[in-house]
């Protein structure tokens, strides 16, 4: 099986610790991962900014970056929505054969906890995570994706670890993408609603499935001085009791985190 990362522009820039927990993670459970640097942005921030014609290059180079692939994996729903929801309209107004070649890439683009739940069919991941936490749904893995339970099912595997309901779990958080930025009165308010559930279960962490979701919450709780840590489900699963999670980022034995055995996607024309 030939799996790819995707690792999200999010992540990429602002918290690749998702990105490489996200590779120990299927490496832990016998994976070998690549990660093909010619992938860039999905397209979400132009396409939701009503600009569908400056996706089309990033549609093309999504399509290059991930052929021959069995599967392509990424922390992050609502990239995984926009390949399958956006990519498909997107191709099918530019023409020139991009339809047929979305059409194969979407089906192989997996959000995480779906990967593992339904193409591995796996839900104890051998984790380790002695703290409470509370799940944070995101709009576009919840209703765009349909992922249920999926997440809360791999949470429920993690020894040591509290799951504990989040009131009103099914609320926006108020991020949205341009709509933060478009709306932030709103946006902020609606992050405080959230922020005060979250709080209110007196877990100390709150897991969620995108990073932006999450930098959006984060901001919030920071400013209100709160100890509860915004956590990525992909860091919370990587976890083990070899090599814990901790809350300064840094690795167990203090020396720079790798990504173990993942390498660079070999050249065109060669097999992994």
């Amino acid at each position: 099986m030939r799996v790819a990362l995707f690792a999200t522009c999010v992540n990429d820039a602002l918290l690749p610790s998702t990105a490489i927990a996200t590779v120990r993670l299927l490496e832990r459970i016998g994976l070998d991962v690549d990660f093909p640097a010619a992938q860039s942005c999905c397209g979400q921030p132009q396409y939701n900014s009503g600009y569908p014609r400056a996706c089309e290059p990033l549609v093309r180079r999504t399509v290059r970056a991930f052929a021959g692939y069995d599967h392509v994996v990424t922390p992050s729903g609502s990239c995984v929505a926009t390949v399958r929801d956006a990519h498909p309209r997107i191709a099918a107004r530019a023409g020139g054969g991009l339809a047929s070649a979305v059409a194969a890439l979407t089906p192989r683009v997996h959000e995480l906890s779906e990967f593992l739940v339904d193409v591995l069919g796996v839900e104890d991941v051998g984790a380790w995570f002695p703290h409470t936490v509370t799940y944070h749904p995101s709009c576009h893995g919840l209703r765009l994706l349909g992922l249920g339970d999926r997440p809360l099912r791999l949470l429920r595997a993690v020894r040591g670890l509290e799951l504990l309901e989040l009131p009103n779990a099914e609320e926006c958080c108020g991020f949205g993408g341009t709509f933060a930025v478009k709306n932030p009165a709103v946006s902020a308010a609606m992050a405080a609603d959230k922020t005060a559930h979250a709080l209110s279960t007196g877990a100390r962490v709150l897991c969620g499935g995108d990073n932006s979701c999450l930098l959006h919450l984060g901001g919030t709780l920071r400013r209100q001085g709160a100890a509860l840590r915004p956590l990525h489900l992909a860091e919370i699963l990587a976890s083990t009791e070899a090599e814990p999670w901790r809350p300064d980022g840094a690795p167990p034995d203090g020396g720079p985190r790798r990504a173990g055995r993942s390498r660079p996607a070999p050249a065109p024309g060669r097999t992994a």
